[in-house]
């Protein structure tokens, strides 16, 4: 029978950067449709201003990456002590792989493996290890694997879409980065990787690219995607995943590749900070086990609060909640200025 280990992590596009800043944030004081009171510190929450303080947030940006950090460290300590045979990752598509030529609501990629150059686009010596533009990771798949989870999950119910190379982009950066950020101390990372893309972004993913919507120039109605996946759905999915791989040979690490609610998906706060009560009740309930409130919330619920790539999130709680797990760790690292609250989980055997 197989062995699961259950993990939460972040892939925070802005922690690659060697100078940690608030860019979305930026962005977002700079469109036209923000109201005038909103644009600068004297409008925002207390908290929000601290954070900004007298450096535009960079001494916060700076302390809060650090701690993320060290929490990725302790998710990799778990991880080598587990020892999986592969990683099986939920994380969303970002307009990345899939674009307006097809949009699965799940895809199990079944590579064989894929070289990803993560810096080729960037200036020298801009990420925060320094390495050089031409810098190449190898990242091994588990086809067999994959096609016995894609195969068990059909046969559950779940009409999966699966893949054996990708379409526009060898590996999203929700997968690469939690590549990258697993192996942070570059000590090596030599496990396999069985991505699965969630359609986190849905309604939005086509007209913003899977980025930053306009105040100014809002998406009209017939500009909008049909919908993601509902929290219920991806659950399920995750409840049925971890049934198919405790019947599995392997060894299994089950990882949720998100932030938690984004400030540039949180209309109702102008995009300008995270919905930190949405967060604080969502992570109570999986600090407790309290999984109903987990399977009970809704599509709504998700969007209101700019929480949409925690969708990969509902997949993992699914999964834990078949295995009767809550987390043995857990910490919620919150912000307003550094677009996400960010949690590290691990639900250990």
């Amino acid at each position: 029978m197989g062995e699961i280990l259950g993990l939460g992590i972040t892939h925070q596009p802005a922690l690659v950067a060697r100078d940690v800043k608030p860019l979305s944030l930026g962005i977002t004081l700079r469109d036209p449709g923000l109201p005038e009171p909103l644009r600068t510190p004297a409008g925002w929450p207390e908290p929000m201003r601290r954070e900004w303080s007298d450096d535009e947030g960079a001494a916060f940006g700076r302390q809060h990456r650090d701690a993320v950090v060290a929490e990725l460290r302790r998710a990799r300590q778990a991880l080598d002590a587990f020892r999986p045979d592969f990683l099986v990752v939920w994380g969303d598509d970002q307009y990345e792989n899939f674009k307006e030529d097809c949009v699965p609501a799940f895809c199990i990629l079944a590579y064989e493996q894929v070289e990803c150059r993560p810096w080729a686009s960037r200036p020298p010596g801009t990420n925060a290890w320094g390495e050089a533009p031409e810098t190449t990771f190898t990242v091994r798949g588990h086809r067999p694997g994959a096609k016995a989870l894609a195969s068990g999950l059909l046969g559950a119910g779940f009409d999966v879409a699966y893949a054996y190379r990708p379409r526009h982009d060898p590996l999203g950066h929700a997968f690469l980065n939690a590549v990258l950020y697993l192996d942070w101390d570059r000590v090596g990372f030599d496990y396999a990787l069985v991505p699965c893309a969630v359609n986190c972004y849905g309604r939005t993913l086509t007209g913003t690219h899977g980025y930053l919507a306009s105040l100014a120039k809002p998406l009209a109605a017939d500009e909008l995607d049909p919908p993601s996946p509902s929290p219920r759905r991806c659950f399920d999915l995750g409840a049925a995943t971890a049934r198919v791989l405790a019947a599995s040979p392997w060894r299994v690490a089950l990882v949720a590749s998100s932030s938690w609610s984004h400030a540039f998906l949180t209309r109702k706060h102008y995009y300008l900070y995270p919905d930190h009560a949405a967060d604080r009740a969502l992570y109570a309930a999986l600090r407790d086990g309290d999984y109903a409130v987990w399977r009970g919330y809704t599509l709504a619920q998700v969007e209101e609060s700019g929480q949409h790539e925690l969708l990969s999130w509902f997949c993992l709680a699914g999964a834990m909640a078949a295995l009767g797990r809550k987390p043995d760790y857990s910490v919620l690292l919150e912000s307003y200025t550094m677009n996400s609250n960010k949690v590290i989980a691990t639900f250990r055997p």
